[in-house]
């Protein structure tokens, strides 16, 4: 008896089972003859060397007879009946098992057995059929005696498992084996249907993408050729498919863009809305979406950059070498968000050309002046007619770089609206930690700001919000003094208006004589705008008496200059002799520069009111209320003068607005002068804000107001001592010509200027 095991193959009795001879587990072929017997035994689980013992297969198996050996490998087995495989023994190098027949309940009626055979057998040939090898499997259909036999032979192509397979052998009614097998059988025809269609479906879509692909591949083929005959009649389509190819777009981008695209396919040229879904698609390829690599600059070149297009500015040249200087540490393409605030004119914006090249950087400004609707910030939705993108990524756009230096200028001219807040808008913008995806409403997509250099410029930080102020480091620019302005004017401004106006050193010489009267007599501001514009008055008044053919070369000297400019010198305060108390001199900041401010006080026949003229602001208001009641703590003996008159309080000029917390301490001693009779010495000035208890606090603004009273022939200043590291920032040639004395209290100003004048004099 020959031991066949095998493994996920459904043996059934009374029916021919073809085996293939090299798939039998551990028997060799010599071992095969016809007639000999064969016990099937059901392996469970796949095994190369085969082991018989009763854990390796299942307890049923079946017997059957050799009835022929094929010369291609086959050989054909009619099984007989099953058997229990009870016991296993080896004796003598011989295997005897010991077997139960199991009996086979026919509980089938034999006409349903043919009728559900044939019915079977249909649906075979008619699945078979779909399939061109089916007309050579339907032969082999024809000859299946059995429903048995059917599933037997197709053993190997069902998708079902070892045990399912033996399920079949374990059961005795041969009627539920039937069934068993009919559902088997219908299942996997119903599958491979499926299976099937699916298969042709997928063929079919793929047969049209690869249609269609050849299709659009010659087209471009043929287009391609056409571009090259006639490069000017390129689509818009093809064009802006090429620059979507080529932008570097992140997914996001290209998602949206590729959609806009298709929209703008179906509507055709003349479709409503092509001209929005052109100008949309010309924005966002435009951009540059390729982040740039980093290469570090040289301190040195920089340097040399910015000394060569500037003069002074030391500090503000410092930090901007130290912010390059981190960037290189950290391979990073962008630092710290600048604030560069000072008065106009003072090289605010200017720098930031410089520092782009500096760093070899693209360089974009963008204007924030009067700007009150937060869409000029994010752009307006595509949903409103005449849509854009905002100002910040029109810059970038500009730019034609995704990592600018970009100046915000005039951030501090920022203003509400009902349209939205600005300011608020371009918190996301200045911030490190959210700009990598800001997102525009016109381009809705993020878009990566963290390469770009953010600098920002402002007369005053007065009016920027806190959040926004906090979210950048502040860099005051200081007025120039006039040495500075001096050398300015010769190595820079004076170039660029002789190239302005076509002159140059051989038909025109203006001395270093004229330059200081135009500084001196011609200009006050902090910066030297206005005195590039005096020059270029020089200038123009020059070539109209070249080209007339009065002149082939003028010199413009001290005395002359009256005579090429048809303005009057602006007149300058300057002290004066004081000849009554209640006068004194104070010094103010505004936006152009320092000036020096008269405080000048009066008592008046009346019952203590208090007259306050010159156009002051609440703040300065404020200051005269404390002034007032400092004076009657210091002088209560006094206080009667206060009720029995009037207090008038003037500040000259009523026409300009003053105001702002430092004009405490020249109130006070103005009145101070006032009660007590005693004048101020004229060559004093003085500036501070004070408190009820006495002190003088810390004001802003010192570098020009300081420059203002050496202009104005002040001598001795006085200035908080809170502002002491100020002085720092101010230029040697100002300090020079200024007594500066630092005072912390009200009696200090006092005792120095000789109204309290019974306590020992203080050292400075």
């Amino acid at each position: 008896m020959v031991i066949m095991p095998v493994y996920n193959v459904i043996i059934l009795p009374f029916t021919d089972i073809f085996l293939q001879m090299d798939k039998l587990i551990g028997v060799k072929n010599q071992e095969l003859r016809v007639g000999s017997q064969v016990l099937f035994l059901i392996s469970k689980d796949k095994q190369d060397n085969f082991q018989l013992n009763l854990d390796s297969f299942y307890p049923i198996g079946v017997m059957g007879i050799i009835t022929e050996i094929n010369h291609n490998g086959f050989l054909v087995v009619h099984t007989d009946e099953r058997v229990k495989i009870n016991e296993v023994h080896y004796e003598a190098n011989q295997v005897q098992f010991e077997l139960v027949k199991l009996v086979e309940i026919d509980d089938l009626d034999k006409i349903l057995e043919q009728d559900k055979l044939a019915k079977l057998k249909k649906a075979l040939r008619d699945f078979v059929s779909q399939f061109q090898w089916g007309i050579f499997i339907q032969n082999f259909i024809f000859d299946w005696k059995s429903i048995s036999e059917i599933v037997c032979a197709m053993s190997m192509w069902l998708p079902i498992g070892n045990e399912e397979r033996y399920s079949l052998l374990e059961v005795d009614s041969i009627s539920k084996r039937t069934s068993m097998i009919e559902d088997i059988m219908y299942e996997y025809m119903a599958v491979s249907q499926v299976n099937m269609e699916a298969t042709n479906h997928q063929e079919d879509e793929n047969k049209k993408i690869y249609r269609e692909a050849a299709i659009r591949k010659q087209m471009d083929y043929l287009q391609k050729e056409l571009e090259e005959l006639h490069p000017e009649n390129v689509s818009d389509i093809q064009m802006f498919e090429k620059k979507i190819h080529d932008s570097h777009m992140n997914d996001e981008a290209k998602k949206e863009a590729m959609k806009v695209l298709n929209r703008m396919k179906q509507e055709g040229d003349h479709g409503p809305e092509y001209g929005l879904l052109y100008d949309y698609l010309d924005f966002i390829t435009s951009l540059s979406w390729k982040k740039e690599k980093y290469v570090s600059v040289s301190l040195d070149k920089a340097s040399k950059i910015l000394e060569k297009e500037h003069y002074g500015l030391k500090r503000v040249k410092k930090r901007i070498l130290e912010q390059i200087a981190v960037m290189n540490l950290k391979k990073s393409m962008s630092g710290s968000i600048l604030l560069f605030v000072g008065p106009p004119g003072v090289g605010k914006t200017s720098i930031g050309q410089s520092i782009a090249d500096a760093m070899n950087r693209k360089f974009v400004r963008v204007s924030l002046g009067g700007v009150r609707d937060e869409a000029d910030i994010r752009g307006h939705r595509r949903t409103y007619i005449g849509a854009m993108a905002g100002r910040i990524m029109n810059g970038i756009s500009k730019s034609g770089v995704s990592n600018p230096v970009m100046l915000l200028d005039e951030v501090d001219k920022l203003s509400n609206s009902y349209q939205g807040d600005p300011a608020a808008a371009l918190l996301e913008v200045l911030d490190s930690e959210q700009n990598c995806t800001f997102t525009d409403h016109y381009l809705n997509v993020s878009y990566d700001l963290s390469d770009v250099v953010f600098i920002c410029t402002a007369n005053s930080v007065d009016t920027i919000p806190e959040p926004l102020l906090n979210r950048m480091e502040v860099i005051e620019f200081n007025g120039y003094t006039p040495i500075e302005k001096f050398h300015i004017a010769k190595r820079h401004l004076l170039p660029k208006v002789y190239d302005i106006t076509g002159l140059d050193g051989k038909n025109l010489r203006i001395t270093d004589g004229a330059i200081k009267r135009v500084i001196s007599d011609y200009t006050m501001e902090s910066g030297v705008r206005n005195l590039k514009r005096v020059i270029e008055t020089l200038c123009r008044r020059v070539a109209l008496e070249i080209v007339n053919g009065n002149h082939d070369r003028l010199e413009i000297t001290a005395k002359t200059v009256d005579n090429y400019l048809d303005m009057r010198p602006i007149h300058h305060d300057k002290v004066h002799s004081i000849d009554k108390a209640g006068i004194v001199t104070g010094l103010a900041w505004t936006q152009a520069g320092g000036e020096i401010l008269f405080i000048e006080s009066i008592f008046t026949k009346g019952k203590g009111k208090v007259i306050i003229t010159g156009r002051l602001g609440d703040v300065m208001k404020e200051s005269v209320q404390i002034a007032i009641s400092l004076v009657k703590g210091i002088f209560p003996d006094k206080a009667k003068l206060f009720e029995e008159n009037d207090l008038h309080i003037h500040v000259p000029e009523g026409a300009v607005p003053k105001d702002g917390p430092s004009a405490g301490i020249t109130l006070t001693v103005a009145i101070a002068s006032l009660v007590t009779g005693i004048k101020v010495d004229s060559s004093i000035a003085m500036t501070g804000e004070v408190s009820l208890r006495g002190n003088v606090m810390a004001i802003g603004g010192l570098n020009e107001k300081l420059m203002a009273a050496e202009r104005s022939g002040i001598t001795k200043v006085f200035v908080p001592k809170d502002n002491i590291y100020d002085l720092e920032k101010v230029p040697k040639e100002i300090k020079d010509k200024l007594n500066i004395i630092s005072i912390s209290t009200v009696k200090e100003v006092l005792k120095y200027t000789g109204i309290i004048s019974s306590v020992k004099k203080i050292k400075k």
